[in-house]
């Protein structure tokens, strides 16, 4: 069997979902696993310790890939299995579903073109937003304002007139990448879609 076919049918038998298959030079191989993403009927009744991927997770995981490698012949030198982390990729319409109303960093193939023209650069490909499903079926859309975040202590004045929120509609394979922003809040997860962060350029 293919190598993605081993690795996704042993990960699902164990209740994981493969996220992300690399492999490195030196012969590394890197498998990244999270929880299965459920409706949000089942959500509500799934157990709030399944909602993190741990290190005996990864362990158990480990374990069973590389006997099910050896079996199969796969040749490589290391295995590491690990959760996605912060910035974690979005390969597929059911990711993007899944964190609906999360900040995240997507790159286009191409530049948006004439049709980027206005508050936009036309040569413009990296963006962050808050995803939004879009009005047609299979449309997404980025939310997000260019405004600076103030300062500690900054006061900022009630006259000044607010940056205009700026939308970006894009279908999945106009993407080259979309990852999670990887922003971390000392004081606390805030909510989905709660502010806004400036887009990089």
């Amino acid at each position: 069997m293919a190598l993605q076919q081993i690795v996704e049918e042993t990960v699902a038998g164990l209740g994981y979902e493969l996220v992300e298959i690399e492999r490195s030079a030196g012969g590394l191989l890197r498998i990244t696993i999270d929880w299965p993403w459920l409706p949000r009927a089942e959500s509500l009744e799934a157990s709030p310790e399944m909602s993190l991927v741990t290190v005996e997770d990864c362990e158990k995981v480990n374990r069973q890939l590389m006997f099910a490698l050896e079996v199969d012949g796969v040749e490589y030198r290391r295995l590491e299995v690990s959760s996605p982390g912060i910035d974690r990729p979005l390969r597929n319409e059911r990711d993007l579903e899944r964190f609906a109303g999360e900040l995240i960093d997507i790159t286009l193939k191409a530049p948006m073109g004439e049709a980027g023209a206005g508050l936009v650069h036309a040569s413009r490909k990296k963006f962050r937003g808050h995803l939004e499903q879009g009005e047609a079926v299979g449309t997404w859309q980025i939310v997000w304002s260019d405004a600076p975040e103030p300062k500690p202590g900054q006061r900022v004045s009630k006259k000044r007139p607010p940056v205009p929120m700026q939308v970006l509609g894009f279908r999945l394979d106009e993407l080259r990448e979309a990852r999670l922003a990887p922003v971390v809040d000392f004081k606390g997860r805030r909510p989905k879609g709660a502010g806004t962060e400036p887009a990089p350029e």
